[in-house]
């Protein structure tokens, strides 16, 4: 028996009274009128920042407006042609130590957060964290108000892994002092695309 399975069999065995789970059928989750224009403002709020795409638009062209002095980008996705590095092809996480931008795709926003889901895409996902800024694409049809309504539209891919990610990183532990960038990367920007 595993160390994990054991310490399991130890809590069970120390159950004195169970509980049915909660119905969480009638929860009235906060909603609003433009989850989309809520959406900004809290990512905003959150130390992120948010680029509305115009159609047509050159993405690739618009990235290097925003970080004229990266010189590493990470990306795998199709449409970003400016990218020096691809974490399909590195051999370990560590070959992305150094990127200036990351660029992912973004499945859904969560209004009441600027929380954005990123699945796993891509072979190396320390792309998501390492990067110095970090960029996501997002359909700003793909908003939705709550985290209830974000929950039920997870799903996983093949690698089995997702992430919320919500703004650059930051903490304030020391001193209660922000701290952008503490933990991964110190800019995030939402590229909304039409």
């Amino acid at each position: 028996m595993s160390t994990k399975e054991d310490i399991l069999k130890k809590y069970r065995a120390n159950v004195k009274q169970q509980f049915d789970m909660p119905d969480l059928s009638d929860i009235r989750a906060i909603t609003y009128p433009n989850p989309l224009e809520q959406f900004i403002k809290m990512t905003e709020s959150v130390g992120g920042h948010v680029v509305e795409v115009k159609a047509g638009q050159d993405i690739n062209t618009l990235i290097r407006e925003l970080y004229p002095d990266a010189k590493e980008i990470a990306s795998n996705l199709p449409e970003v042609t400016i990218a020096t590095r691809n974490p399909d092809n590195v051999d370990s996480a560590q070959a992305l130590n150094g990127t200036d931008v990351g660029i992912i795709r973004g499945t859904f926003g969560v209004a009441e957060n600027a929380c954005v889901w990123i699945p796993q895409t891509m072979k190396e996902k320390a792309v998501c964290f390492i990067s110095e800024n970090l960029v996501i694409l997002l359909p700003k049809s793909q908003i939705v108000s709550n985290m209830h309504e974000a929950y039920r539209r997870i799903e996983f891919n093949d690698y089995g892994y997702g992430t919320f990610i919500s703004g650059p990183s930051k903490t304030a532990d020391i001193a209660q002092v922000l701290v952008m960038g503490a933990q991964a990367a110190r800019s995030a920007t939402i590229l909304l695309l039409p």
